[in-house]
């Protein structure tokens, strides 16, 4: 365990080096701030497009730091040739794939609080409310959405050579998953057989990464999630989280790491 904290320890200190996490930052700040500016208008209409502006951002640059900050680690680690005194330590594969995944998780969590501190406390001042609540369930299920995305670009960077291919297909993917997954199952009642079925097991086999879309929750202040329901929804994460994570350690372990 103490391997694995210390490969996560590193990948979180490289995110904070990099650029990519104070450019989002500051083009989510820009943006909020224009929400400050609402009560020159007085209409709640305005407040709450705003709002709805600012969570996209939000759900945008999340999305941006967690597929590219994963999709760089292993490729950066072979180019590097770091990958072999770390292998020699010992370290196994397995070790370094939950360490990559840890360190990326726990790094998009960091910069999600900060987003979503950020965002209330500028909603605050303006609506003079704090649903606390309602920004913790929205943050939670959007960390645990984001649990997937990196386990996925893992995935994928052990598949794919290039750290650039990686990205465009998970990013195909990701907004693939979270505009249409919710959809096929309307999509297949439409079509003849065998196209039909092919679409149900895509419907019933791919993460519905839409689940955990719950911006509504603070845009229109609607009643907390049943947390039963949140508890599902973190089971359901866990294990596809999982699968993707064994899929990747089952790839690296036979993949030779000088190609």
């Amino acid at each position: 365990m103490n391997t694995i904290l210390a490969i996560s320890g590193i990948v979180i200190k490289e995110l904070y080096r990099r650029k990519d996490f104070y450019v989002l930052f500051v083009l989510t700040a820009v943006i909020t701030l224009l929400m400050g500016s609402v009560s020159f208008f007085n209409d709640a209409k305005i407040a709450r497009y705003l709002k709805e502006i600012v969570l996209l951002l939000i759900w945008v640059a999340a999305l941006v730091i967690a597929i590219t900050t994963t999709a760089r680690q292993i490729p950066a680690e072979r180019e590097n040739r770091t990958i072999f005194p770390l292998l020699a330590k010992p370290v196994t594969r397995g070790q370094v794939i939950t360490g990559k995944f840890l360190g990326c998780w726990l790094a998009c969590g960091m910069a999600l609080v900060m987003f979503y501190v950020f965002f209330g406390v500028v909603n605050a001042s303006r609506e003079h409310s704090w649903p606390v609540l309602n920004y913790f369930q929205g943050f939670m299920l959007q960390w645990l959405m984001l649990a997937m995305v990196v386990a996925l670009v893992l995935l994928g960077s052990v598949v794919f050579t290039a750290p650039s291919s990686n990205t465009t297909i998970t990013f195909v993917l990701v907004v693939g998953m979270l505009l249409l997954g919710g959809h096929l199952n309307q999509v297949a009642l439409q079509q003849s057989e065998p196209l039909r079925t092919l679409i149900y097991t895509i419907y019933f086999l791919i993460p519905h990464l839409e689940w955990y879309d719950v911006r509504d929750l603070i845009v229109y202040d609607h009643k907390l999630i049943p947390w039963v329901d949140c508890a599902l929804a973190t089971i359901y994460a866990g294990v596809y989280t999982g699968l993707l994570l064994f899929g990747a350690w089952a790839v690296f372990r036979r993949k030779a790491i000088n190609v």
